[in-house]
Parts: structure tokens; sequence; C-alpha cells
């Protein structure tokens, strides 16, 4: 069982919720990788509409290969209204409980969605990592805050994401000629490596393998009616 530190009780109001981002992003470690990683991890959650049914996904991929080393679901219920940039407190909880089930711990662990790329700093990949004390960053197919020039066409290529006068991230081309996908670091990790690893799991496809791999876990989570 993989587990996971205890930061804050999650039964809290958006305005605590605001609250208890300002404090933890002082906590937010932002370096190079400590260690070459060998396995990372993908996560995802799924909302049918108008429910609040939670189906939250983790995916671990060896890195070399990016084959699929293990799924971890959960199907659980939402407690917290949304309310954007606050996204972890309502899907955080089903996270965690899919982390738990985790009997490989994963070196690193991509979101999808945002780390420093959040008008506190402190989107789910942050806010995650440091409940997680893993590194992790995120994989956003859309920006939540920040401006930026587009990329050059070609694979590869970024160009940073700014936001008052900080740069908390950087469009990357994951593929010729298609939408630039949006990298922010989380915790434990800084702005290279989390690139480097982003173009490392490239399966031919926009979104990077984990990421990507745990969409459509969710999915099929969601699809089974959860059950696996």
């Amino acid at each position: 069982m993989a587990f996971h530190l205890t930061l804050h009780p999650w039964n809290v109001t958006p305005a605590e919720a605001v609250g208890l981002q300002e404090e933890l992003r002082q906590h937010i470690v932002i370096e190079p990788l400590s260690n070459p990683p060998e396995t990372i991890a993908g996560c995802d959650i799924s909302f049918n509409k108008y429910e609040e049914t939670v189906y939250a996904g983790i995916v671990v991929l060896r890195l070399d290969t990016l084959e699929v080393i293990e799924e971890a679901g959960v199907v659980t219920t939402a407690s917290f209204p949304y309310v954007p940039g606050l996204l972890t407190f309502r899907e955080g909880p089903a996270l965690l409980e899919a982390w738990q089930k985790l009997k490989t711990v994963p070196d690193v662990v991509m979101f999808d969605g945002h780390g420093l790329a959040h008008p506190r700093r402190l989107g789910i990949a942050t806010h995650m990592g440091l409940w997680l004390d893993r590194p992790t960053f995120g994989c956003g197919k859309s920006v939540l805050v920040g401006t930026f020039s587009e990329p050059a066409l070609e694979r590869g290529h970024w160009s940073p994401m700014m936001h008052k006068g900080e740069t908390i991230g950087a469009a990357l081309r994951t593929k010729n000629k298609v939408n630039p996908v949006f990298i922010s670091p989380g915790h434990l990790i800084d702005l290279p490596a989390a690139l480097d690893l982003t173009l490392r799991c490239d399966g031919g496809y926009r979104l990077p393998e984990p990421t990507r791999r745990a969409h459509l876990f969710v999915n099929e989570l969601r699809q089974k009616g959860g059950k696996e």
C-alpha cells in the first residue's frame, strides 16, 4: 500500500480552502530531480455531468518502455463544490484513496491539470505533491492563468508561461503542428525535468502516455459503473 502524509482536513469551506492554499504554498520545493526516475504515474478524474460521483484513477508506467505496471481506481462521492481554482478540494480525496491502493510507489507523478500555473501557485499537481511527498508536475490541456507566445510548430519546442512576472510553466509542443500542452512543476521537480519527462512519455498523441492512459482508465471505470 502506498502511503501519504496528512496535511489538513478536506471538509472545509471555499474560503478556508483559499486560506489553506496560501499557507501550503510556503512549503513548495522546486528543484531538479534528486534521482533518475524509473517509473511514472498518470492521474485523472472523471465525473458524470450533474452528479457528484467521482471516478479516480492512477496508472503507473515504466518510463523506459511506457508499459503499464499497475492501475488503481476508486469510485466515491465528491463532498466539495465545483469552484475554479479549488479543484483539488473536490478531486484530491479520491486520488489519495486510489493512491493507497497502489503496490508500486511511482518515482514521479503527472497530473491532468496544473502545478505552479495557478493563481495561488497551488494547482492539483502542487497540492498533491505536498500530500504524496513525491516529485509531481501538471500537464494541462488548457490555460488556467498565465500568458505565453506560441512555440514553434515542431515537436519539442516550448515557450515560457508567465504570470505576475514569474515563469510558472511552459507551453510545450508534443506533436508537430498540434496545439501545445501546458506543463508546470508541482513539487520536488523543476520545469526542465518536467518538460523532459513529458517528451519522454511520447506515445504518438498530443497527450503524454501517463495522463492519456489514466484518462482512458477512468472513463472505462465510469462506463462500467465502477465495477473493475
